[in-house]
């Protein structure tokens, strides 16, 4: 089962936190995790992951951030980028359960055109890394943005990102039981 956490402290997430064994050095979760956490975002060209990024010249700043790491272990990298979709679309469905047209396209969130999120899965030697972000503010964005709060009224971040999590972990677990209640043919 995919362990959970909210991390009640800030932290600025700047890229180098995409790396494996993060979340068990940091907060002794070991095993298949998604951590959650609020800060400024600001992942400079040097810290990305995402070469196309980097090829257009597109560092990430977020004044106030809403992320997930996940780091899961025994999938490959393309098993990896269908759970971070799968992460994206249980988001989406989480907002509009609370009325908010959202349009995913991808790993992409936007709201009225306005990006909401930032995602990105990759291999490490050990694991698959994944990190979402969430605006919660949308000033100061280099892109047009919309903000979890300053827009879409999301007021409790941490229960949103929880619940977030909690459906994310029992969505997986869902996946390998029904996986094993057929017979092969």
């Amino acid at each position: 089962m995919m362990k959970i956490k909210f991390i009640d402290e800030e932290i600025k997430y700047i890229g180098s936190q995409l790396a494996p064994h993060w979340i068990y050095k940091n907060f002794h979760i070991q095993g298949d995790a998604i951590v959650a956490f609020i800060g400024e975002c600001k992942v400079d060209l040097t810290e990305m992951v995402d070469i196309e990024d980097v090829i257009n010249n597109e560092p990430i700043y977020s004044k106030l951030m809403l992320s997930f790491i996940s780091e899961q272990f025994g999938i490959g990298l393309v098993e990896g980028v269908l759970r971070q979709r799968l992460l994206i679309t249980i988001i989406k469905e989480l907002l509009e359960e609370n009325g908010i047209f959202v349009v995913r396209n991808g790993d992409d969130l936007m709201i009225d055109g306005r990006k909401l999120s930032v995602s990105i899965a990759t291999k490490s030697i050990t694991s698959v890394l994944i990190h979402t972000g969430l605006n919660i503010l949308s000033e100061g964005a280099p892109v047009k943005a919309s903000g979890l709060t300053s827009e879409l009224g999301i007021e409790n971040i941490e229960e949103f990102a929880i619940k977030v999590m909690q459906r994310y972990s029992e969505e997986l677990e869902d996946i390998v039981l029904a996986s094993s209640k057929v017979r092969g043919v």
